[in-house]
């Protein structure tokens, strides 16, 4: 267990931050060589009711998804369904005869975007932005959103096969920049498998890891656990947000036709620490194991080279960080904004979902929260730096 003078710090910290009204309520966790030493909820999982947020809250991950989509694709290398060289178009025919744009006009690329460019967001698909890719890419997420709630909602190999029609933001390999790559490994994995992304994510993860309440949708008796969203007010307070972001449809309240890999999961922490956990575990949990200590090594590793790294390094507040396998790592402690170690890696949410795994301490954190454009917050630091400072 921590020591009582640091569970007073991390509790303390934490309702500092709900009553500023950062945000509304989170979980928190911590996990020591296999135990929970820190378990604490505090705040509403809804303000208007003032339904309080509990241990079995479900929150939307986000990009915390992308993990767990690296994941599904590692399963796949270790069982030589694919190469990681293997061209997209392979398996995506809207990635063939690609294109980039250079000096504002659309070139042919290079070479083709593979499926390791895609892992490591070195693949000149991106979110957003001002260029010819940026601009594409937004416009077909507002027809996504147009076509959610529709008879005819774009699906996950259609949303890869027209990203790939667009044009990229670099040559594949020659930098990064966080984009929908991981949307296209899911697709990838569809195509694979032969069956639905989310279908391949409950057989091969989640029901193996006892993953209850982990998927892309909800039922009716689990929505009423699901956390709401908030965002700031402009007047030091919060107010509800419930748009549909990216594809995902907010209210969680229907089967998706698009199964986003990086964006589209929902979970609770509970269920987030059973994954975080195997991975820590060398990709064992309770005698079941998914991945071989070495595809672990693998997936867990930094990946960049050095012209790509300058890419990354343009995200001022991951400094002392590499990229690799949709996970930031920590390359060089001394650098970095926080307390941290050599190793540790994890990623957050868009709506504050975050987790950290440090195999040096045998050590992961885990955090809660939903809140617009959240990320990796102030809170999220201060809490981290209390538990990293203790070690």
């Amino acid at each position: 267990m921590l020591e009582p003078y640091i569970t007073n710090q991390l509790k303390k910290t934490l309702m500092a931050s709900i009553d500023n009204k950062e945000i509304a309520g989170a979980n928190f966790m911590v996990i020591k060589d296999g135990n929970e030493v820190f378990y604490h909820e505090d705040g509403l999982a809804d303000i208007e009711s003032g339904r309080p947020i509990a241990r079995d809250s479900i929150f939307r991950l986000y990009s915390m998804t992308k993990p767990i989509t690296a994941t599904s694709v590692m399963m796949l290398l270790e069982r030589g369904d694919i190469d990681l060289f293997d061209p997209v178009s392979r398996y995506i025919p809207g990635f063939k005869n690609q294109r980039v744009e250079k000096n504002g006009e659309l070139v042919p690329t290079g070479r083709e975007v593979n499926i390791h460019d895609l892992l490591n967001m070195t693949s000149g698909l991106v979110y957003g932005g001002t260029n010819k890719a940026g601009q594409q890419t937004e416009t077909l997420f507002q027809e996504m959103g147009s076509r959610l709630y529709s008879d005819n909602p774009m699906s996950t190999m259609e949303f890869a096969n027209r990203l790939g029609q667009g044009p990229l933001s670099f040559e594949p390999g020659s930098s990064w920049q966080y984009g929908t790559s991981a949307d296209v490994l899911g697709a990838i994995v569809e195509a694979v498998s032969g069956m639905r992304y989310g279908q391949f994510l409950k057989k091969e993860i989640f029901e193996p890891l006892k993953m209850k309440d982990t998927g892309f949708w909800l039922s009716e008796e689990k929505r009423v656990r699901l956390a709401k969203t908030y965002q700031d007010d402009n007047e030091g307070g919060l107010k509800l947000y419930a748009e549909s972001h990216l594809g995902i449809g907010h209210q969680m309240d229907r089967d998706p036709a698009f199964e986003s890999g990086g964006a589209g999961l929902a979970s609770t922490i509970d269920d987030a620490a059973k994954f975080t956990t195997m991975l820590i575990n060398q990709g064992s949990l309770n005698g079941v194991q998914l991945l071989k200590p070495r595809t672990i090594q693998f997936l867990t590793s930094a990946t960049l080279t050095d012209w790509q790294q300058k890419g990354f390094d343009t995200w001022h507040t991951l400094r002392g960080h590499s990229y690799g396998n949709q996970m930031r790592i920590m390359t060089d402690p001394g650098k970095g904004g926080f307390i941290g170690i050599q190793g540790e890696y994890g990623w957050d949410g868009w709506l504050g979902a975050y987790f950290c795994n440090s195999p040096q301490d045998r050590m992961t954190i885990l955090f809660m929260i939903q809140k617009k454009d959240a990320g990796t917050m102030t809170i999220t630091r201060k809490l981290r730096n209390i538990v990293f400072s203790s070690l």
